[in-house]
């Protein structure tokens, strides 16, 4: 597998005949309660990002909701299974109605069937700790997660946690391939609130010009390589997965310390990365059975 990726192409234009008259639907109204829905799905993605359950004062100072109605959704999700409370802890964690959703919805989204492989494959030949993440929106969220053999390992990687495209290896992988309007937009709305930028909440070396600077790195070699600029001494690498449409939707990324990270591995991991992307890609873009 050469590990060559679709080039980015500007997005063509689609002519359609208007509708007649009579046939156009109403003007659009807007949707009740869909400020509460939006709300209750920020606060879910943001319970979910620490597997061992986020504080309340975390989730109020993320949301930038108040402390009355965090904690009057976030019971009324409890009391619906959606989440549980530790009283112990004081932290709040996903409840069993989701886990009874995601058992559901697997079976519509079989990416992780078909990474499982190729992470297993990455971390034995790498002995580095190997991901799966997916786009969603303006971030990346990790999906699975496989060990390696090399008993020092770099923690900031786990299922559950959520970077915004641009932070973390994967998360450039996918950037590095998005067309350019849409890059422009994504590095221009952070998505952490008014006030608050993506180099503020991770650093000046998460800048934009920082960000296009690795992109570019990116389009050259074909993976993503992240030098510790999360955690000092942390480093991560990562290769995108196309979509059918030949759009990024997932990455595979190793992590691990700086030492196992030299230039001349780089290659070495890059082009494995390469390798399983690839893999993965073809068989997403293999047309339905009939």
């Amino acid at each position: 597998m050469t590990g060559q990726w679709p080039a980015r192409e500007p997005r063509k234009a689609h002519t359609t005949q208007p509708p007649r008259p009579a046939r156009q639907p109403p003007l659009a109204q807007p949707v009740q309660g869909a400020q509460v829905v939006a709300r209750i799905a920020l606060l879910l993605r943001l319970v979910g990002r620490n597997p061992s359950g986020t504080p309340l004062a975390e989730i109020v100072r993320d949301s930038g909701l108040t402390r009355p109605t965090v904690h009057r959704l976030l019971t009324s999700l409890a009391a619906e299974g959606l989440l549980d409370h530790d009283a112990a802890r004081h932290t709040w964690h996903y409840g069993p109605e989701v886990f009874v959703m995601g058992t559901v919805a697997a079976a519509r989204y079989p990416i992780e069937e078909l990474a499982r492989p190729s992470l297993v494959r990455l971390a034995e030949e790498t002995g580095e700790s190997a991901f799966l993440s997916i786009r969603r929106g303006a971030e990346t969220v990790c999906l699975l997660r496989e060990e390696g053999s090399f008993p020092i390992r770099s923690f900031v990687l786990h299922e559950g946690v959520r970077f915004p495209l641009g932070v973390a290896s994967a998360g450039m992988a996918i950037l590095a391939y998005l067309p350019d309007a849409e890059v422009d937009a994504l590095l221009a709305d952070t998505g952490l609130g008014e006030t608050e930028t993506i180099a503020a909440r991770w650093g000046a070396q998460h800048s934009p010009a920082s960000i296009r600077a690795n992109l570019e790195r990116t389009r050259v070699t074909g993976y993503a390589v992240n030098p510790g600029l999360i955690l000092e001494g942390s480093w991560g690498m990562g290769a995108a997965i196309f979509d059918r449409s030949g759009r990024p939707g997932w990455a595979l990324s190793l992590t691990g310390i700086e030492p196992r990270f030299k230039p001349e591995r780089q290659k070495v991991l890059g082009q494995l990365l390469l390798d399983e992307a690839s893999r993965i890609t073809q068989t997403l873009q293999r047309p339905p059975l009939t």
